[in-house]
C-alpha cells in the first residue's frame, strides 16, 4: 500500500468561556483600563461600594485604638482646636458616604449603558459584538488610566504623605496645620511618632487607592458619553422611533452624570472645608460654619483667620471639583441642543456648587452659599431635572381621572 502524507494542521488553543460567551483562548497581558472597569461592573454592585466603606470603618476604629478619633490642642494663640480622626469630614463622610455612593451610582450607569442602552442604539443582535466595541473603547484611554494612577498613587500618595506628615514627625514640625496625623508633635501623650507614621501611612495608601478609583469611575463616565455620541452621529439616517429611544437613553445617562458630578465636587467641599478650618480660629468644623453664618445674621465681622499655613489639599480638591465638572461639560456640549430644557436646570446647580466651592472661606457668610449650593446639590440626586417627579404626578393623576 502506497504511503500518503497528510498535512498537520497546528493544534489551535481551546475556547473558554468568559462571562458566558465562547472566545478563543490566548495570552493577555494586564490591563489597567479594563482591569478598572472591572471592579465597577464585575460581580454584585455592592462590592465596591462596601468595599471603600469597610477600609473608612477600619481605620475609624484603629483610630479610636490609638486614641486619636477625638483630640484637641492648644494652639500658640490660645484657641484649642478639635483635630481628631473622626472630627474630620475629608476622612469620615468623604470615604464613608460621598465615595460608596459615587461607586454605586456610576456602576449603576455602566451596567445600564452595557446591558440594555448601548444594545439599543446599536441594534447589535449579539451581545458580544457590543462588549467587544465597548472593551475596544475602554482600552483606547489606557494610558489616562496609567498616568492618573501614578499621579495618585506617587503624588497624591507616597510623596504628599512624607512631605506633610512622614517629615514633620520626624523633624518635629513644619508649615503645615496641626492635625490628627500630626498630632504626636504637640501632644506625644496621647499618641506616639512611630504609631502616627504607621497609622498615617495605612490611611494614605487607602486614601490614593480610593481617588485612583474615583478618577477612573469619571474616565468611564467621559467614555459613555463620548461612545454615546459616536453611535447617534452614525446614525443619523435612523427611523424615528430610533430617535426617540436615543432621546430617552441620552437623558437618561445625563442624569446618572449630573448625580456623579454633583457628589464629586461634594468630595471637593469636604477637602477644602476641612482644610480651611484648620487654619481658622474655630473649635470644631460645625462650630466654624456655624459662627460664620451667625456672622452675617447678627451682623458682626467674623475674624475666622489668623494662622497661614500650607495647604496642599486647597490643590488636590481643585482637581477633582474640576475633573468632576469635565464630563458633565462634555455632555452639555455634545447634547445641549437636545436636552436644553433639563440641562440648563442641571448646570446651573452644578455653576452654583463649583462656586461655593471656590468661596470657601473667602468672605464672612460664605456658609450660607456653601449651604444653599449643597441642599440643592442634594434634592438634584433624587430629581435630576427638578420637578419631574411633579410632573410624573401630574401626568398620573391625568391618567386616572
Amino acid at each position: 500500500a502506497g504511503s500518503s502524507t497528510a498535512l498537520r494542521v497546528p493544534d489551535m488553543p481551546p475556547p473558554v468561556m468568559v462571562d458566558n460567551q465562547t472566545r478563543p483562548a490566548g495570552r493577555q497581558g494586564f490591563n489597567l483600563a479594563r482591569t478598572s472597569e472591572a471592579l465597577f461592573t464585575r460581580g454584585s454592585p455592592l462590592n465596591l461600594p462596601a468595599s471603600v466603606f469597610a477600609g473608612a470603618s477600619a481605620l475609624g476604629f484603629l483610630s479610636y485604638i490609638v486614641g486619636i478619633h477625638s483630640a484637641t490642642y492648644g494652639r500658640a494663640d490660645g484657641v484649642v482646636k478639635q483635630v481628631g480622626f473622626l472630627w474630620a469630614p475629608n476622612w469620615t463622610f468623604l470615604f464613608m458616604v460621598l465615595l460608596p455612593l459615587f461607586f454605586a451610582l456610576v456602576t449603576e450607569l455602566l451596567v445600564f449603558w452595557n446591558d440594555e442602552g448601548r444594545l439599543r442604539l446599536t441594534g447589535h443582535s449579539e451581545k458580544i459584538e457590543s462588549d467587544d466595541a465597548w472593551a475596544r473603547n475602554v482600552e483606547a484611554s489606557s494610558y489616562t488610566y496609567w498616568a492618573v494612577f501614578l499621579i495618585c498613587v506617587l503624588f497624591a500618595g507616597l510623596f504628599q504623605w512624607i512631605g506633610v506628615c512622614l517629615i514633620p514627625l520626624i523633624n518635629g514640625g513644619g508649615h503645615y496645620a496641626v492635625d490628627w496625623g500630626k498630632l504626636a508633635i504637640v501632644r506625644p501623650e496621647v499618641i506616639s511618632v512611630p504609631m502616627t507614621i504607621v497609622f498615617t501611612g495605612l490611611a494614605y495608601l487607602y486614601m490614593c487607592l480610593c481617588f485612583y478609583l474615583l478618577f477612573a469611575g469619571l474616565i468611564l463616565l467621559h467614555t459613555i458619553l463620548h461612545d454615546l455620541w459616536k453611535i447617534e452621529e452614525g446614525s443619523k439616517m435612523r427611523l424615528e422611533e430610533y430617535r426617540r429611544a436615543g432621546g430617552e437613553i441620552g437623558l437618561r445617562v445625563m442624569r446618572g452624570i449630573f448625580r456623579c458630578t454633583v457628589l464629586g465636587v461634594v468630595v471637593a467641599i469636604c477637602m477644602k472645608a476641612q482644610s480651611a478650618y484648620l487654619a481658622s480660629n474655630g473649635e470644631d468644623i460645625l462650630t466654624w460654619l456655624a459662627n460664620d453664618m451667625s456672622s452675617v445674621l447678627n451682623g458682626h465681622r467674623n475674624d475666622s483667620n489668623s494662622f497661614r499655613y500650607r495647604m496642599p489639599t486647597h490643590y488636590s480638591s481643585l482637581l477633582v471639583a474640576i475633573s468632576s465638572c469635565v464630563g458633565f461639560l462634555y455632555g452639555s456640549i455634545r447634547f445641549g441642543k437636545r436636552f436644553h430644557a433639563p440641562l440648563w436646570k442641571m448646570s446651573a446647580v452644578v455653576a452654583l456648587l463649583f462656586a461655593s466651592y471656590l468661596l470657601i472661606d473667602a468672605f464672612d457668610g460664605f456658609s450660607i452659599l456653601l449651604g444653599t449650593g449643597t441642599l440643592l446639590a442634594t434634592y438634584g440626586l433624587f430629581d435630576p431635572e427638578f420637578g419631574r417627579w411633579r410632573a410624573n404626578e401630574l401626568g398620573s393623576n391625568q391618567s386616572v381621572s
